[in-house]
Formats: structure tokens, sequence, C-alpha cells
């Protein structure tokens, strides 16, 4: 492909990205993917720097662009050279009329920058969720002699948390294979912490998806206790067994939630559990370095679900915790709404608890809990709230 071709290229992708935001479709990641699989003309350059400039442009635009064309001239406005390729030879896209409008350049739609205005998050900090992620993994303490870590990564405040370039293929080294070791944002690995999980205790990760905490929580209590990995998506806990197996970690017992009605699935553990963590779902505006299309994605009805199912978890789990025991409540959201707020209205309304701020080796205190972000501590964006049952 010749340089002006990969940015129609990238046009053309950017187009489905745009419409896929707008209707709730598949991430750019996948769409990407499914537009290479039919044009194998294109060769691994091709792929690479088509992707590179659709994700310049998807990071570049604040709110959502008309299309493609004015997604990449948004690019084309700050990059002369980029420009340059729009000169309507062979494949390349058509000139650039005087007329034409590039897309708005910014964070985020305005409605989302208020309010992560509102939740103290400068646009200027805001910027850094822009940026693109570093790989970060969690060294496995159950296969701590599996195989030799991979070259190249650089400690942490973690002692078990590495760091490497995005662009490391971590997947093809003999640590991963091996379940020496797993990717795990830094933040992520940092809340993990904030459960305190022990040896023989019973935790239950009540929102564990793939289970990506869950076998942290299962390395920190040393195969021993009571773990159970909840969820209501029966896909994502399906994933969960071929990890825990890689990675050594046994007595997991999975659990399928019924939404709305978790508590009967988890009756026998009501008033037992020496900790629950609730990673509930959330907007998930503190993971754009990885998902940069979510930001177009979110809406205000969206957020305000998200909100009162947040609520409804945090509820849940407090009815599982023993007295002594501990709540942990996480969000990959750096809104107050998902975050302090939520902590607080949870304190008011429940009495007989107590907030038990978390002492983390990164993070800004946030009202009653934490918060991680990459401008102040290099990871993804989190809040993390831990509260004690009296």
């Amino acid at each position: 492909m010749t340089p002006g071709a990969r940015v129609q290229a990238a046009i053309e992708v950017l187009d489905l990205v745009i419409e896929a935001a707008r209707a709730n479709g598949a991430p750019a990641d996948r769409l990407i993917g499914d537009w290479f699989r039919t044009r194998r003309f294109a060769g691994s350059k091709d792929r690479r720097a088509v992707r590179e400039l659709a994700y310049r442009a998807i990071r570049a635009c604040g709110e959502v662009p008309a299309d493609g064309r004015a997604a990449m001239l948004r690019v084309a406005a700050e990059d002369p050279q980029v420009a340059a390729l729009f000169d309507g030879t062979g494949h390349a896209p058509a000139s650039i009329d005087p007329a034409e409008r590039a897309a708005e350049q910014g964070l985020a739609p305005r409605w989302l920058v208020d309010r992560l205005a509102a939740s103290g998050v400068s646009e200027a900090d805001g910027m850094a969720l822009l940026g693109r992620a570093p790989l970060d993994v969690r060294v496995n303490t159950l296969r701590a002699a599996a195989a030799p870590l991979p070259e190249g990564g650089e400690a942490t405040v973690l002692p078990h948390a590495l760091r490497y370039p995005p662009e490391t293929r971590i997947e093809q080294s003999a640590a991963y294979v091996d379940g020496m070791i797993e990717v795990q944002d830094l933040g992520s690995q940092l809340t993990c912490e904030a459960v305190a999980a022990r040896p023989g205790e019973t935790v239950i990760d009540l929102c564990a998806g793939a289970g990506g905490k869950t076998l942290a929580l299962a390395a920190a209590m040393e195969n021993t206790g009571t773990l159970i990995a909840s969820d209501s998506d029966r896909a994502r806990l399906s994933r969960l067994a071929p990890r825990a197996e890689r990675a050594g970690a046994g007595g997991i017992e999975t659990v399928l939630l019924n939404p709305g009605r978790e508590i009967e699935a988890l009756e026998r553990f009501v008033g037992a559990a020496d900790a629950v963590l609730v990673d509930a779902p959330c907007s998930g505006t503190g993971t754009w370095r990885r998902n940069p299309e979510a930001r177009w994605r979110l809406t205000e009805s969206q957020l305000a679900r998200y909100v009162s199912t947040q609520s409804r978890l945090l509820d849940v789990a407090a009815g599982l915790v023993r007295p002594g025991g501990r709540l942990i409540f996480v969000t990959c959201s750096l809104l107050d709404e998902e975050g302090a707020d939520q902590a607080a209205k949870f304190l008011a309304r429940r009495s007989g608890w107590r907030a038990d701020l978390p002492e983390l080796a990164a993070g800004t205190p946030r009202g009653s809990g934490l918060r991680l972000s990459p401008w102040h501590d290099g990871t993804d964006g989190f809040f993390v709230a831990r509260f004690v049952r009296l």
C-alpha cells in the first residue's frame, strides 16, 4: 500500500468505528481486525500503519466525528506530512477542500469533560488518558520457579509487578505460557492489594468477569481458604478455569449469578465472608488509554444505569460480609458518581459500617477512598474504597 492508500484505509476503518460507537457496536480492535481479514493485499507494515493512523485520529477527536474523513482531517491539521497525502492520486484520499471542517479536537464529548471537571479532573490532566498504556504484568507467586521472566521489564511500586513497553508481545514468552506472569495493569494490581486477602480466609470476588483479580487473590491466599468467583456473564466467567489451570490457582469456585437475584446463589455465604470485592460495572473512563473510542460510546443515561447497578451491588455485598469483615469497592472510573460519591452514599444508607482508607503504594485520597490515575500514578484510572463491618 502507498502512504496515501494507508490514509484512505484508515478513513474507511474510522467510518466503521464511528458507526459502531453511535450504535454501541463492536469495539475498534475487532473492527480493524475484521477489515483486514478481507483485504489480503495488506502486509504487516500496512496493517500497523493503518492501525496507528486510525488510533491517532480516535485519540485526537473529542466529540464524535461526523465521519472518518473528518477524523483524519483532524490529524492532517496537526501534521503537514499527513495533510500532503490527501492528493487524490491512486488510492489516496481526495485533496482537502479549504471549506472542509476537521473534527473537533479535545478530551471527550463536552458533557463528559464537564463531569470529569466536576470530579476534580482537569482537561490537561485528563489528556493523559489518551496516551498509550504500558504493558504491566503480575508475577504469579504460585508459579515462582516456572520460567525466567522476559527481559526488559522495569520495577514498579509493587514487588511482584513489572512494566514493559506497550508493543511487547508478552504472550509469546515462556513465562506467560507457563503461568509465571499475568497481564494486569498496575492499578488493577493495587486494587487487589486493598482487599488484603490472607491465607485461609473466605473471599468473594462478586463481579469476577474473566477472573484477572480472582487470580491475584488466589496468589495472595496461597491457594488456601475459600475463594468464590461470581458473575452474571456466563461467557466471561467460563474463561477463568483455563486461566486458573495455567496459573496453578486451585480451589476457586465459580458461581453464576442471576442479575437482581445474586443473593440466592450466594445464600450460604450471607454474613460469613471475610472480604468481598465489588469490582463493579462502570463507565470505564479510567481505561481510555486502552479503549479511546469508549468515550464516544458513553451516554448520560448509560452512566446513570451504571451508578444504579453499583449501588445495588454494594448492598448485595454488604449482606455477605461477616462482622469485622471487609467490603472493597472498585471502579475503573474517574467520575465521582462512580467513586467518592458512591462510597459516601453507601456509608450514609448503611449503619454499622466505617470507611477504612487502604494504605497503598500509590494513589491520592478522594472522599473515603483513593484515586489512581495515569497522570499521578502511571496507572489506569481507578477508584478504590474499603469498608469494615462493625
